[in-house]
């Protein structure tokens, strides 16, 4: 789930941080910059593992910071294609279950990939498994808040790097928004043995 990704960045340091230890004052910088966003094709950043080598500090004309390139590893979210996890349900539609893992959002169950057969309630706004016994079907329900283990079956990278308007955009006079896209979405599945909701698999 979670990996340990080698990167390079040049880190500045504004002149009021040069009591700090160097060390110090470049950790801060880098989780500023990368905790908690995510980088293109690589995953969710959480937090710095370590400074694995410091280059030398540069400070150019007419800007009183220290320049530093520096080599670190950094912990990212980044689960492999079929591995198991576990988290909350936040919230079902027509679309699919929602998934929470606290600090991850994005993640989404497709209707296809759920237990089946399934159905969409429309007045609770919950996914039911209609499961099949011997004495007939009972309906269980998918609520919000409930824990539920999935396998990852896919994931998506979307750029959202700020571009310039195109000229047809800027020659438009609507004012639609844009609908705002996750830059990173992991879709799972829950249409195997054991996986669905803890409660359901829990023996007696």
């Amino acid at each position: 789930m979670f990996v340990l990704v080698e990167m390079v960045d040049t880190v500045r340091i504004p002149p009021w941080q040069f009591e700090r230890k160097l060390n110090d004052s470049i950790a801060e910088e880098l989780n500023k910059k990368l905790a908690n966003k995510v980088v293109y094709n690589v995953g969710l950043c959480i937090c710095l593992f370590d400074i694995t080598k410091l280059e030398d500090a540069y400070v150019f004309p007419g800007d009183g910071a220290s320049h530093t390139k520096v080599h670190f590893r950094y912990v990212v979210f980044h689960p492999f294609l079929d591995e198991i996890l576990i988290g909350k349900i936040k919230g079902c539609s027509p679309e699919g279950v929602h998934i929470s893992l606290g600090f991850f959002d994005d993640i989404l169950i497709p209707p296809e990939s759920l237990q089946q057969p399934a159905k969409f309630d429309d007045a609770e706004q919950v996914w039911v498994w209609e499961y099949e016994t011997e004495e007939g079907a009972h309906d269980l329900y998918m609520d919000t808040g409930e824990e539920i283990r999935f396998r990852v079956v896919d994931e998506s990278f979307v750029d959202t790097s700020p571009t310039g308007p195109s000229s047809t955009e800027a020659a438009s006079t609507s004012e639609e928004l844009p609908k705002k896209e996750a830059p990173y979405m992991l879709v799972g599945s829950i249409s195997e043995p054991g996986l669905g909701l803890l409660s359901w698999w829990t023996s007696s």
